[in-house]
């Protein structure tokens, strides 16, 4: 349903699905959709598994549909690869097979986050790596600025996740980095900012390992969807009702939007020769 509601959406689009062709077209058909000159299917008849190791996934990778979608980009065949599969798995297949780029030790996963002002806020690491050390965080750093550079068309604010703004707080990883990005004129560091300044507004990129950075995206993930549900039910069960309710319900949920993570859905894999995009495993068709 995603692939074909992206079609729609986007005429000049065409897709590629690599998986169980038998299981695709079944679905496809029960839309009254088929393969055509737009929408193509790769057989695939092995899945890796959200519990198998990288390593594993890396040496048993052919033939499965991770692999062979990615080979389509090293392939020049696709121009991007988009998976909701393992992680780690996904991080290993395309550092093998896509490659890094000059100067880059290892890919991160950034997206962006919305902030109180309407502005996005860039995070990376989200979870490639599990553990970093401070040349790997400046990379980061560094691919960051990039990235949001090309949006904001200005420098922009790049700053480091820590437990403190204070310049003595934080373990030797960030005050390395912080100390390697001080030294850095092509990079505008403003130094750290804590968890609870993740959404506003107070830096264009934000820095952290790959540990951190996921366990904080899931807390804002969460921390949004319970609010949004509390909200949902405390409007259906008020006392307000016909057009003034309408109005409000109309209006909240314009705002609520921009809290919803499905709208967030999709982080780039930074640093590779080719375009990599981790899907969460439980996004939605709108995701």
């Amino acid at each position: 349903p995603a692939a074909v509601q992206a079609l729609s959406h986007f005429p000049e689009l065409k897709v590629i699905l690599v998986g169980d062709q038998h299981q695709i077209t079944q679905q496809l058909s029960l839309l009254g959709y088929s393969a055509d000159t737009r929408l193509s299917i790769v057989h695939s008849d092995r899945v890796i598994s959200n519990s198998e190791k990288p390593s594993l996934a890396l040496r048993h990778s052919a033939g499965s549909s991770m692999g062979m979608a990615i080979d389509l980009v090293a392939e020049n065949q696709a121009d991007a690869c988009v998976s909701g599969g393992n992680t780690g798995a996904l991080m290993a297949l395309s550092r093998f097979r896509l490659k890094l780029l000059p100067g880059i030790d290892r890919p991160a996963l950034v997206s962006a986050l919305p902030t109180i002002s309407g502005r996005k806020t860039w995070m990376l690491d989200l979870g490639a790596n599990v553990s970093s050390d401070a040349d790997s965080l400046f990379q980061f750093a560094v691919m960051g600025a990039a990235l949001a550079e090309q949006h904001l068309q200005q420098a922009p604010r790049v700053a480091i996740l820590n437990i403190g703004a204070e310049e003595i707080k934080g373990n030797d990883l960030v005050k390395r980095c912080a100390e390697m990005l001080t030294q850095t004129q092509a990079i505008n560091f403003i130094g750290y900012i804590e968890g609870n300044q993740l959404l506003t507004d107070a830096a264009d990129v934000i820095v952290c390992d790959g540990f951190v950075g996921n366990v904080c995206l899931k807390a804002c993930e969460g921390t949004a969807q319970l609010f949004i549900d509390k909200l949902k039910k405390s409007l259906l069960a008020s006392s307000i009702k016909g057009w003034i309710a309408r109005k409000l319900f109309s209006e909240l949920f314009t705002e609520l939007k921009t809290l919803n993570p499905d709208q967030y859905n999709g982080a780039s894999l930074l640093g590779l020769r080719g375009i990599v995009i981790k899907s969460h495993g439980s996004a939605d068709v709108s995701a």
